[in-house]
């Protein structure tokens, strides 16, 4: 069970890599500044934006909106009709949560490497 979930996280690092990549490339390009630092730059936006949505994943509350599917009693907070997240949605955030996460360290540690304006060695 290990082995294809990290072989589904490789892809996933590698897919986004080289989204970033691609449109880091472009808009260098675009903008006429140069690749590595459009690509660095590029890394360490998506990288940044994928650990914040990764914060906001996991600090989601325990209730959630009621939809009109939803059978039996809620309560009602502010106004609206909600109801207590179920286990799995709440094991289901927390794993979205550092899916994006990692995937955001990895992309910045990829830009730290891409970037020519600071060496690493």
């Amino acid at each position: 069970m290990l082995l294809p979930a990290l072989r589904r996280l490789a892809l996933l690092i590698v897919g986004v890599g080289v989204g970033t990549l691609v449109v880091s490339v472009l808009l260098g390009l675009v903008f006429g500044a140069s690749l590595p630092r459009a690509i660095a730059l590029g890394y360490y936006l998506v990288g940044s934006f994928l650990l914040l949505a990764g914060f906001f994943f996991g600090n989601r509350g325990p209730v959630r909106p009621r939809g009109d599917s939803d059978v039996g009693g809620g309560l009602i907070l502010r106004g609206r009709r909600v109801r207590w997240a179920t286990r799995d949605e709440q094991a289901e955030a927390i794993n979205y949560s550092a899916v994006y996460v990692v995937l955001g360290l990895v992309l910045i540690f990829l830009g730290l490497a891409s970037d020519n304006k600071h060496a690493l060695f």
